[in-house]
């Protein structure tokens, strides 16, 4: 885990990288805990984010490697407005439905997390990365 602190109004940062194994998930919660300290917002975004990076995670790590070796790395970046956070996998990825509602019969396995990301966020985006893998990103606006 590395990152970078300062108390000047500009961004804090902390990136972790985790086996990509359910077990871990827990660790990526934890960091993000420590960094709502620093950031000072209330615990109902914190509870919204974990839940967001949960399921985030989840994603990486029941579709990316089918049960093989890797790894998923969490990018957080803590804004005096907001809270941006990453979460990459350099595994095989799958088809997000970004477009069917969370009610909807329409969801595909995994398609619930991502609904439930949207749902939580102020914005997300999810894509491809050139050289494998997927890149998921949601941002928090802060009070």
């Amino acid at each position: 885990m590395s990152g970078i602190a300062n108390g000047n109004g500009q961004a804090s940062s902390i990136r972790l990288t985790i086996p990509a194994k359910a077990e871990y998930i827990t660790l990526g919660r934890l960091a993000l805990t420590g960094l709502a300290r620093v950031g000072a917002f209330p615990q109902d975004v914190l509870g919204d984010m974990k839940l967001a990076l949960t399921e985030a995670c989840t994603n990486s790590v029941r579709h990316a490697y089918e049960g093989g070796a890797g790894v998923v790395e969490i990018h957080y970046e803590l804004h005096p407005d907001r809270l941006v956070v990453e979460v990459v996998d350099e595994g095989e990825g799958f088809e997000p439905r970004l477009d069917a509602e969370p009610d909807s019969d329409e969801l595909s396995e995994g398609g619930l997390g991502i609904a439930i990301i949207q749902a939580l966020a102020d914005d997300f985006e999810i894509q491809r990365r050139g050289g494998g893998g997927s890149c998921l990103r949601f941002v928090k606006l802060l009070p």
